[in-house]
């Protein structure tokens, strides 16, 4: 169904469109749009990446969108089943060329109706497709995209089931064999604090070697606490009822445990290979649920009850939505654990929290983000000990110098004997504004085929051994919470 279809339907999707079509051309209705400059039509004779967004259920599909880009052609072909998702999706883009200050261009072409994935390969009306919804069954998307000759811009977590780990291997195979580009948008290797905390690991005058650690002290810990229910504008932040489904979405660690698995073999072993399970060795897990009262869930998602999806899990009115998970696992003998959390709400003026710890035989490196820090990520360096701390400190100093080009503005100050590395706001930027340089990044890759580094595909199919695995490992016990302990290794 095409986007003109549409507009008669549907209202909503209409507004939406129409954005987008007005902020395209900048004509009135029925005016012919000037011929093109030789200008434009040099620029546009270079387009040579023509999008296609199937099934947009997440609003991180929209945020691939968020910028413009060189050589990416403004037409963009949407196929989804007509519905809410979709239309989120178009208002999303619609709003970025709409916005008073650098408006996008986009003109979205919308295929509305069933067999969206069908439909989309029997068109083929581009050459790279973007994917960003339902994690359940993600993957024979992307598979079956790439199996059609397109390049993959897909989100995380591609799969969240072990029992998918062979169709993740085929289709990253047969994406070597075409010669095409699958790439899993990691967007926390774009967050600036850590970026710098792998600088800073990655330094042995500074952090010296990584230690071991144990179980019960590990060498690398991570808590990473987010929050269902938010609010934006004074509004809530409406979620789909499906994102409370673990098979739909998936648990804590198959989900947001992505990012984190990814960070720590990121950061501890630049640019090496990762195999899964020579590498790895899962030592414990535990799960536990976030408990969401109807009203709560009204609110959240807008729905009148559960969908009966989730009536397994309802109990007097309340449903457990199985979102948290704890982990401890090995990483070449290094002892790792991750503490990934969903609360139902923050406190009035509280934000989602993350904390990462690795500890060297020279110093800690660590990221804060809390009420101390003002719900903004901060990085600082640890001497283990006071007999290090001109040591270190001298290291640092060394290592910002040496950063600087890379990093321009780049400081750091003593707080209580911490070393507080100050990252100025013009080398920050936003959640949001990290899709669009993964985007730059994959777009990169196709512009310079053979680029992309060999060791992403052992690493991500590790990473996702650890994160299925680790997921199955938690079912294996009772539901029990997890203690936090990012307060307590504070110093």
């Amino acid at each position: 169904m095409s986007s003109s279809c549409v507009l008669r339907i549907v209202p909503a999707i209409a507004v939406a469109i129409l954005g987008c079509a007005v902020a395209q051309s900048g004509d009135t209705a029925g005016q012919k749009p000037p011929e093109p400059s030789a200008t434009t039509k040099e620029k546009e004779a270079k387009v040579d990446v023509r999008l296609i967004t199937l099934n947009p259920g997440h609003f991180h599909a929209a945020l691939i969108q968020r910028d413009p880009y060189p050589n990416v052609s403004p037409e963009v072909h949407v196929y989804a089943p007509l519905g809410q998702d979709l239309i989120g999706h178009l208002q999303r883009v619609a709003r970025f060329n709409q916005r008073k200050d650098n408006p996008t261009r986009w003109s979205l072409e919308v295929h509305a109706g069933t067999h969206s994935l069908e439909r989309m390969l029997a068109e083929k009306p581009g050459n790279v497709v973007v994917i960003s919804g339902r994690n359940r069954g993600k993957i024979d998307q992307i598979g079956a995209s790439v199996g059609a000759g397109l390049h993959a811009l897909a989100d995380k977590p591609w799969i969240i089931d072990s029992a998918d780990l062979g169709k993740l291997q085929q289709t990253l195979d047969l994406a070597d064999e075409k010669k095409l580009v699958a790439f899993d948008i990691m967007t926390e290797r774009f967050e600036a604090t850590n970026m710098l905390q792998r600088e800073l690991v990655s330094d042995p005058e500074l952090f010296g070697q990584v230690e071991t650690g144990s179980r019960d002290d590990p060498a690398v810990y991570m808590e990473s606490v987010h929050h269902l229910m938010k609010t934006v504008a004074g509004a809530p932040n409406i979620r789909p009822a499906w994102f409370f489904d673990p098979k739909e979405q998936g648990e804590g660690l198959s989900d947001i445990g992505t990012h984190l698995v990814d960070l720590v073999h990121w950061s501890l072993f630049p640019e090496q290979t990762l195999n899964a399970p020579t590498d790895v060795e899962l030592v414990a897990a535990q799960r536990w649920p976030t408990r969401i009262p109807l009203e709560d869930f009204k609110r959240v998602t807008g729905e009148q009850d559960f969908p009966s999806d989730l009536k397994g899990n309802v109990e007097n009115g309340v449903l457990d939505c199985f979102s948290n998970t704890w982990v401890s696992y090995t990483i070449r003998k290094i002892h790792v654990q991750l503490n990934v959390i969903w609360d139902w709400e923050a406190p009035a003026g509280a934000g989602d929290t993350h904390f990462a710890v690795y500890r060297g035989s020279k110093a800690r490196i660590e990221v804060r983000q809390g009420a101390a820090e003002k719900w903004r990520t901060e990085l600082y360096v640890v001497p283990r000990e006071p007999a290090l701390q001109r040591e270190v400190t001298t290291a640092l100093r060394r290592r910002i110098e040496a950063l600087a080009a890379r990093y321009p503005g780049l400081s750091w100050k003593e707080e209580g004997g911490d070393a507080h590395v100050i990252v100025p706001d013009a080398l920050r930027t936003s959640h949001e504004e990290h899709f669009g340089e993964a985007a730059r990044r994959f777009f990169g890759y196709l512009e310079r085929p053979g680029t992309l580094p060999a060791w992403e595909k052992p690493n991500m199919l590790t990473k996702y051994w650890v994160t299925t695995k680790g997921t199955e490992l938690s079912r294996q016990s009772p539901p029990q919470s997890a203690p936090r302990r990012a307060a307590a290794l504070k110093r």
